[in-house]
């Protein structure tokens, strides 16, 4: 039996008789040739038809683009002038003596080749023939290398892995959940799990020692750039006996410089990664998620202000409020309609405005310069460090919408003048999260991220009056303005968990209605442990190069959370429905 040979070994065959098998790239006819390129995984080999070969040759004729095709011929070095150096294979090429159609294909409804893309919704709708693309093919092949390293590491620090259910309980995640009706058990669902969180913590209490695991995760949240609808994949980990977050972190970082400078063959900004705490990381960057690859740091001018007569200065001022800025470095020569511009993102974060200094010419030039004192601007131009050419742009308003807003534009700044560095990737860990935080939707106090995390303090710091000052042992990686994992130290005390949900007006009833498996587990000598789960298709996303999170997907759902490929979510039959005791719903068409 002749084994087939891939394109990329071709190269190997010279004066050798093989068999190629793959699809047809291009075709070329010559009249008295025809030149066929044919593409497997690994690259793009060229065929030559003879008329030497006329069986051969005939069949050859019929050939279009993507028929897959059988070949049988022998390998030749091409002559020196016709050598392609741009292909694996450009050096030779194959005399092909036997031709089979192995199956054809009608004219293909995306672009394969080229620097012109089909749309979105049409490469997502065939996207069985869009991953036949170079760049889809070998985004699966770097995906799987990635997969590897990660594995690689982890059993390499007695990481055990563990597989945990998909059919699970609903868990309080901060999303939705996506639930399955219980046929056996009428009236009951399970929930799909945000994440493995009680089963990880439920592993420990089981005496394993160092968990982790690939999981694919579930939530029912709005599709965006770097978030998938649906399901995504976390690298989920767990240690016992961990008592500290640095635990945490420092047994998981050299992974994350590894991915970046070996996987991704990118520059770390620092060795060193930074430990912020949260608060810090708002009112110097306005966001929770600072990219670090530039500077421009918020400057807050409240005490510089305190007696200003500016009436939106001073109004705010009065009102509890701050006057912050940002300066943006050779920014004067923007337009009006840019500035526009920015002014109506500043107003989509809540902003009423948005007031700036520019200067140009030794000149402080704006609308507001009028309405402020010679040692107003002389504060601001010193506390901001502006100079000829920059841009001062002002936030006034409750430091949690100034931040906001400033947190907003710095990141827009950053984007508008060229400062994201791709090759560049900033990390830093964000810690010392508020452990509740007040909902304005709901009008009340809820957790900030969820209910498994030790206060810091323990149950003492649970008595609080001020409930928003406790501070959760929390944190999170942030890498070039994602925030790319997520982790704490765990919760493992009964008491500690009636106390946190006490404090929200929850009851024991309650507690042990919704989390009754943990709250008997840590009954049990349940050690203290500790862990996080890192986001691997945005850090993938961010390594690749890539803005879109779908690109990196075999399989992703469109920006609606529609699979056009597979038409779902579709409309079942009521036969299922009625199996599963539920009714046919009324769907309206107007």
């Amino acid at each position: 039996m002749t084994i087939r040979t891939l394109s990329i070994d071709t190269k190997n065959k010279i004066s050798e008789e093989i068999i190629m098998k793959g699809w047809v790239n291009s075709r070329r006819d010559h009249g008295g040739l025809i030149f066929i390129d044919v593409r497997d995984h690994t690259g793009v080999t060229q065929l030559v038809f003879q008329p030497e070969h006329p069986e051969a040759f005939a069949v050859a004729e019929q050939l279009r683009d993507e028929y897959v095709i059988s070949a049988t011929g022998t390998v030749k070095e091409r002559a020196e002038g016709l050598k392609n150096p741009n292909i694996e294979s450009g050096a030779i090429e194959v005399v092909v003596s036997d031709l089979t159609i192995l199956n054809r294909s009608e004219p293909l409804p995306v672009q394969l080749h080229g620097e012109a893309q089909s749309s979105e919704d049409v490469r997502l709708r065939y996207r069985y023939l869009d991953l036949r693309r170079p760049k889809m093919q070998t985004m699966l092949k770097k995906r799987a290398q990635y997969y590897k390293m990660m594995r690689d590491f982890m059993e390499s620090h007695a990481f055990t892995e563990v597989t945990t259910p998909i059919l699970a309980n609903s868990s309080p995640e901060g999303a939705r959940d996506f639930l399955v009706p219980s046929r056996v058990h009428p009236g009951k669902f399970y929930a799909l799990p945000q994440a493995p969180q009680q089963f990880k913590q439920l592993l420990m209490v089981g005496g394993v020692s160092r968990y982790y695991q690939l999981a694919t995760c579930f939530r029912d949240e709005d599709p965006r750039a770097d978030r998938l609808y649906g399901d995504f994949y976390q690298l989920d980990l767990e240690m016992a006996f961990v008592e500290d977050g640095e635990e945490v972190r420092v047994t998981t970082e050299p992974l994350i410089k590894q991915l970046v400078t070996e996987f991704g063959k990118k520059k770390l900004l620092a060795e060193e990664i930074p430990r912020i705490p949260y608060q810090e990381a708002m009112d110097r960057y306005g966001s929770d998620k600072p990219d670090l690859r530039f500077g421009m740091e918020l400057v807050d001018l409240s005490d510089a202000l305190r007696a200003t007569e500016f009436g939106v200065f001073k109004s705010t001022l009065q009102a509890g409020g701050v006057v912050k800025a940002i300066r943006v470095e050779n920014a004067a020569a923007m337009s009006r309609s840019q500035i526009d511009q920015f002014t109506e993102i500043a107003k989509s974060e809540g902003a009423g405005g948005l007031a700036y200094l520019t200067y140009e010419n030794g000149e402080v030039k704006s609308p507001i310069t009028k309405f402020l004192s010679e040692a107003e601007l002389t504060a601001i131009r010193s506390k901001t460090g502006a100079k000829d050419g920059d841009v001062v742009f002002f936030g006034a308003d409750t430091r949690t919408t100034a931040n906001k807003v400033l947190g907003r534009l710095r990141n827009e700044f950053a984007d508008h003048f060229g400062l994201k560095d791709p090759n560049v990737v900033a990390l830093a860990w964000i810690v010392d999260f508020p452990f509740y935080e007040w909902d304005d939707k709901a009008n009340k106090l809820d957790f900030g991220h969820n209910p498994f995390s030790m206060p810091k303090g323990g149950i003492g710091a649970l008595k609080s009056e001020d409930k928003q000052a406790i501070l959760a042992d929390q944190f999170d990686m942030v890498m070039n303005g994602y925030e790319v994992c997520s982790g704490a130290v765990r919760n493992h005390n009964p008491d500690v968990m009636y106390e946190v949900f006490g404090a929200l007006g929850y009851d024991r009833t309650y507690v042990d209605a919704k989390f009754g498996a943990m709250i008997n587990a840590f009954k049990y000598g349940a050690p203290p442990h500790a862990g996080c789960a890192f986001g691997i298709d945005r850090i993938f996303m961010v390594l690749m190069g890539e803005e879109n999170i779908r690109e990196i997907i075999a399989f992703p759902k469109n920006g609606s959370g529609v699979d056009v490929m597979m038409d779902s979510p579709s409309e079942v039959d009521p036969i299922q429905l009625k199996e599963l005791g539920i009714a046919s719903p009324t769907v309206s068409h107007t």
